[in-house]
């Protein structure tokens, strides 16, 4: 970027970095930092430091870099609600480096697909693509044989000194009460326990999520988070799985769990 940052910028992102330091586990050769993250409409951007009254969108590049900042932290990390457009994307990437990746998927169209993707951002130098990537599709049913996510999940492969790992990323359907998130958290779940018990599939299983309000918690789906039966019951088709790290939705409540669990 050629402009620099002016000093109240440099100086929120050098308080974020402080607070990262006490609150990340720092990179060795000997561990893996996966996120997940709910950017809340990650699409168009504001070409400013400061997005003014009248801007739209008033996500501008101190926001991107504040993002950028916490994803420099990770090695792997899933993004929901990249949009259509992929400027903020694209400026992300920009600010992480050369040594950065994406794997993005199309647009889910349809209104409940809300324009968006699902995109994972990887550090070259810590892991690379494995050539695995896909998009889950469910199996018909006799009574819905046209059955499918409101936002298709996303998977990739990636490997690290010589083991493969797979993450599936999935923007669960809100709705208005916990009984309307159910099938979607459900449906994943005994998916992904069928994928795991194939004998010819790949079975070293990481997954992260996000939901699509500000009052939830993202990474609601990997095993050993506690929580009411809507989140953690519907998902012991899973089995056990790593504990991973997941952030807030960038505007969410602050009643939100901390970002690392």
């Amino acid at each position: 970027m050629a402009v620099d940052a002016p000093p109240e910028v440099t100086q929120d992102l050098t308080r974020l970095a402080a607070a990262l330091d006490g609150s990340v586990p720092a990179k060795t050769a000997a561990n893996l930092l996966i996120a997940t993250w709910n950017v809340r409409a990650f699409g168009d951007l504001t070409n400013k430091w400061a997005a003014g009254p009248r801007d739209s969108p008033k996500r501008d590049w101190h926001a991107v870099a504040c993002i950028a900042e916490v994803v420099s932290r990770f090695d792997v990390i899933a993004l929901q609600e990249v949009r259509r457009n992929t400027t903020a994307l694209r400026f992300l990437l920009e600010l992480l480096g050369p040594v950065w990746r994406v794997i993005a998927s199309d647009v889910t169209e349809g209104s409940a697909g809300n324009g968006e993707r699902l995109a994972f951002l990887y550090n070259t130098e810590r892991v690379q693509p494995s050539g695995l990537v896909g998009e889950i599709v469910l199996p018909p049913l006799e009574t819905d044989p046209q059955r499918q996510f409101a936002r298709t999940p996303y998977v990739a492969g990636f490997s690290r000194t010589g083991t493969e790992f797979t993450l599936a990323s999935v923007h669960v359907l809100w709705g208005k009460n916990a009984t309307e998130r159910l099938p979607e958290v459900t449906a994943f779940a005994h998916w992904t326990r069928a994928w795991a018990d194939r004998p010819h599939d790949t079975t070293s299983w990481f997954w992260t999520t996000s939901t699509s309000t500000a009052s939830a918690t993202p990474g609601d789906l990997p095993a050993r988070r506690r929580g009411p039966p809507h989140r953690s019951e519907a998902f012991r088709p899973g089995g056990r799985g790593p504990r991973l790290g997941y952030l807030l939705e960038e505007r969410g409540s602050t009643k939100k769990s901390p970002f690392w669990t």
